[in-house]
């Protein structure tokens, strides 16, 4: 890791900018409000990573919607998934009868957006469908419908805006490529 506290300094390259990430914001709300127009949605955000993308989005999105927040794991501190998704922190809202929307930060192998889509629906939801910033189709492992999504990612390991490297740099205001180094870093401990 960099000795001292710019978080900058991990990052090879931007992938997209403060610019990129509101267009796709943009771009995502205006859809958004046309597919739930009249239906009063309840927004699931997927914490930790989805809040900056939430918080933006749905700014864009003229609907009445309520939100709330689901936590789910299949990485813990670990740079690749487990294989096993843990439900770390439930929902405040009954979701019978209800059009759910999930909002992802990115999603990788797809067992994470999988389980929520399948415990939504087990509960009795109307509909379950999923709006993520970056859908990184490399490493998927189950096939699972992305309704909506910011744009596609190859097999890079991005950070920035909700997305972490061991629960940390969420907080760039962009999404970077970490640095090959700091992973080989992390892979020697």
């Amino acid at each position: 890791m960099p000795k001292n506290d710019n978080i900058n300094n991990i990052i090879d390259h931007k992938l997209f900018s403060e610019d990129d990430i509101h267009q796709m914001c943009v771009k995502l709300g205006k859809q958004l409000t046309t597919d739930y127009a009249g239906k009063k949605p309840l927004i699931v955000g997927a914490l930790k990573g989805a809040i900056f993308f939430l918080t933006d989005l749905v700014r864009e999105m003229d609907v009445k919607a309520e939100i709330d927040f689901l936590d789910v794991s299949s990485y813990g501190n670990e740079m690749e998934s487990s294989g096993k998704v843990k439900l770390v922190s439930d929902l405040a809202t009954d979701v019978k009868d209800r059009d759910v929307l999930i909002v992802e930060d990115i999603v990788d192998t797809g067992l994470t957006l999988d389980f929520m889509k399948e415990l939504l629906k087990k509960r009795g939801a109307k509909s379950v469908k999923c709006c993520v910033l970056l859908n990184k189709e490399a490493n998927r492992k189950v096939d699972v419908d992305i309704e909506y999504y910011g744009s596609k990612v190859g097999n890079e390991f991005v950070v920035g805006y909700g997305l972490d490297f061991m629960n940390f740099y969420r907080n760039l205001k962009y999404i970077g490529v970490l640095k090959p180094e700091i992973i080989k870093l992390v892979n020697n401990k």
